[in-house]
């Protein structure tokens, strides 16, 4: 079942697979994590899975930091979200707004955060946590697109150590 399904993907038009890997990079959760080895079983050569994986998955990064806020507000309406949402933003802007090293210290993290390719650690999550350390979008992009390079690299050398034993 698994062989049918894989040749089903093969038999995809390029352009199709170049949008379905840069479609699940997008995707929460599975992100580059997920695309880059589904790129090269569906036939991808590595680095087009992994550059194609890798723009879908920073492509979330603008929205969230730049747009999350108006929904972080609409469940605030909600008084248990409201305390939980409030307890987060303060404790964490005001400590970051205060010292700058701090700032640079929260975007290193985040780097590293992101770079480690487990479920929950990707761009998406790096995201809303640079929101809730209320970074401006300028200091948080940089460190989590090279999260998402370095997480990329990694999930493609493994792929092609998986892809080498098969």
């Amino acid at each position: 079942m698994l062989a049918t399904f894989f040749s089903t993907l093969r038999g995809i038009p390029l352009l199709f697979k170049y949008l379905l890997a840069i479609l699940v990079g997008m995707t929460p959760i599975i992100e580059i994590r997920g695309a880059i080895p589904l790129g090269v079983a569906m036939g991808l050569d590595y680095w087009s899975a992994y550059i194609c994986s890798f723009i879908g998955n920073i492509i979330p990064i603008f929205f969230i930091v730049k747009y999350i806020r108006p929904l972080f507000d609409f469940f605030g309406r909600w008084k248990i979200f409201k305390k939980i949402i409030d307890w987060a933003t303060d404790k964490a802007t005001r400590k970051i707004k205060e010292n700058p090293k701090l700032q640079t210290a929260a975007c290193l993290a985040l780097y590293f955060f992101v770079a480690v390719p487990l479920p929950t650690t990707g761009a998406w999550v790096g995201s809303l946590v640079a929101n809730f350390l209320d970074l401006p979008l300028k200091k948080a992009f940089l460190p989590l697109a090279l999260g998402v390079a370095t997480a990329g690299l990694i999930v493609l050398f493994a792929t092609g150590a998986v892809v080498a034993v098969i």
